[in-house]
Order: C-alpha cells, then structure tokens, then sequence
C-alpha cells in the first residue's frame, strides 16, 4: 500500500511505499509527497491513461480531541469505509497520535465513464465532471426497507434551502410514538434535506445534504442520497440538469493500475440482497470480465480472503515472482477451477 503520514490538521512526514526497498535501491527521491497526491480539489481524480485505479491510501495521526468520524470526513471518507479500514481504532475516542488507515485507492466501477455512477454497496458516487476527472464522494444510501433503486435516470431540478415533506409513513411512526411530525419542515437547521437538493427522474429520489453528515457513509436513509454539505454543494454548482446518473451495485470490483497491477475491492453486499448471493462467484465472474481471454497469476487464496474479509481495501491479487503457486493435481482450466482448488 502506498503510505503517505499527516496529521490530521496537515503535512506531518512523509511515508514511502516500502521504505526499505527504497532505501536499497537509492530511490527515495521518487517517494511521493502529501501534495503530489492531492494536488486537486477534494474529491477530483486524474483518470488514469490506463487501468481503472485511482488514488493512493495513507495514514493519518490522531491529535487530541480528534473522532474517526472528524477525520473521515476530512478526508472524504464515509463513516464505513473508516470503521473498516481501522477495525481496532475507537470511532468516538481514538487515543491520540494513532496511526488511522485513510483508504483512498478506489478501482472505478465497472460502468460506462459518463455523468453520475452512484455504487450502492460501496456508498460512494462518482461524477465523471470533465474529460480526464473523476470525482468521488462518500454518500448515504437506503437502508434495507427502504432501498435505493438501481437503474438510469438523470438529474432534473435543483433546489437550494429546500423545504422537506415527511412521508405520510413516517408520520405515521412519529404518531405512534406520540411524537406528531409536522406535514413540512422548512429550510433551516433541522431540515434534514441540508441547504441543496438535486432531484432525480426517478420520483421522490433526490440527492442533498443532511443536518447530520455524523451518518454519511452509512445505510440510512429512506431512499435518498446524502452527501456531506461541502460535497452536495459543490456538485449541485456545477451539475448540469439532465446529467446521467447510473445507480449500481457492485458489492465486488477488480481493475488494473497503470502499472500492470491487479487489484480488488470487496463490500459487504447490500442485506436485502444476500438471499441466494454468492460472493466469491460473483467475484469470479467479475474478474473473468477483466482478464478478456488472459488468465494472470492470481492469487486465489488471496481472492477468498478478500471477499470473505469484505472491507473495501484495495488489495493486489497478483502471486509475486517469489510466491510458489499453490500445488494443484492438473492445471485449472478457468477460474471457477482454479478457486475450488484453494477450498
């Protein structure tokens, strides 16, 4: 992974990729810098020339009075992918100068590069804002009653201060537990549609900000995507009405860096849909959509880890040239083979 470490305020030191390698081989100089790899605006990404990887990872130090949450959200991480990039790191009251993983080596999704890619199991979107850029942003998504449409629809009207209009079922619950809701809430702090809303084709579908961004990057909405205030606001500037926006779900993605590397991302898959799922073939398939007819050395006990882990870290799925491949009767001869030899 390639390691770059701040403070959470900015720059502390630098951490190279494999600093013993590069010690050795005398190229420290190469090592990347904090401002190499955000020279962009937040969130904004060079499309790779080729491959379909983006970002690096680093860490980030605790300073005190800091929350995991505090720092995700400075570092346009959603409140999942930090819990699960630092399983063992307190959410509320990390202890200060804790090293935090920061996971921002993302593979694209599998869709067509064009306007808005919302992928649901990961809880991220992807706005495809210029040719050459791609932006990224965590987001909040349906929980499981309540689930986010897949499918292609467009954006349509944007609203800045939007007033919100419970839904006659919440309504409902607040009555049940005698606390009436109010038939509109205008704009203003406890509007939960935060100050900018974009409407979607799909009816009732928006995408907006939230009086409660402590939640973006998780299941809980009725059906609507949240993003941080700072990131709807950026968007909803300069998204042009009509723009497309492919709503996914791909619990699973594989890509190739620049440099010839293969990568994956697991997400745990969406509840509602775990019925009758298959991670590990669904897996499979996707990276046969990858390799075409080439079949690289891959580790597929690596690959079972990854999915069963099921954490979002970008991990590399290659044998190195040291690696001996797992001993196997006859060669496989495709990847459903070769994965139940390492059951």
């Amino acid at each position: 992974m390639s390691t770059l470490t701040l403070t959470s305020r900015g720059v502390r030191h630098a951490l190279a990729i494999g600093l013993g390698a590069l010690f050795a081989t005398g190229a420290l100089a190469a090592t990347p810098t904090y401002d190499a790899v955000h020279e962009l605006p937040r969130g904004h990404y060079a499309l790779p020339e080729e491959g379909s990887v983006i970002g690096e990872s680093y860490t980030v130090i605790v300073e005190e009075g800091d929350t995991l949450i505090d720092i995700a959200r400075e570092h346009n991480v959603g409140y999942e992918e930090i819990r699960m990039a630092n399983p063992d790191v307190s959410i509320w009251a990390p202890y200060a100068d804790t090293e935090v993983t920061i996971p921002s080596r993302r593979v694209l999704p599998a869709a067509d590069r064009e306007g808005i890619v919302i992928n649901l199991s990961e809880l991220r979107l992807y706005y495809y804002s210029k040719p050459g850029v791609v932006e990224t942003y965590p987001i909040s998504v349906g929980r499981e009653e309540f689930s986010t449409p897949v499918g292609v629809t467009k954006t349509t009207i944007k609203v800045k201060d939007p007033a919100w209009a419970p839904p006659a079922s919440m309504r409902r619950e607040a009555a049940e537990r005698g606390e009436p809701a109010p038939s509109i809430v205008p704009a203003g702090p406890d509007n939960p549609l935060g100050r900018h809303a974009i409407l979607l084709g799909i009816p009732s579908y928006l995408i907006h900000g939230t009086n409660k961004p402590e939640g973006v990057g998780m299941r809980v909405s009725r059906g609507c995507i949240r993003m941080f205030p700072e990131d709807i606001e950026s968007l909803y500037e300069r998204v042009p009405s009509g723009t497309q926006v492919n709503i996914i779900d791909q619990p699973f993605k594989a890509g190739w860096t620049a440099d010839g590397e293969l990568l994956a991302q697991s997400y745990p898959a969406l509840e509602e849909n775990r019925e009758g799922f298959e991670p590990l073939m669904f897996a499979i398939d996707k990276l046969t959509e990858v390799f075409g007819e080439e079949q690289p050395p891959v580790d597929y006990k690596r690959l079972r880890t990854i999915v069963e882990r099921s954490d979002g870290q970008a991990i590399s799925l290659l044998r190195t040239a040291e690696e001996a491949p797992t001993p196997a009767p006859s060669a496989p001869r495709n990847l459903y083979e070769a994965i139940a030899v390492v059951r």
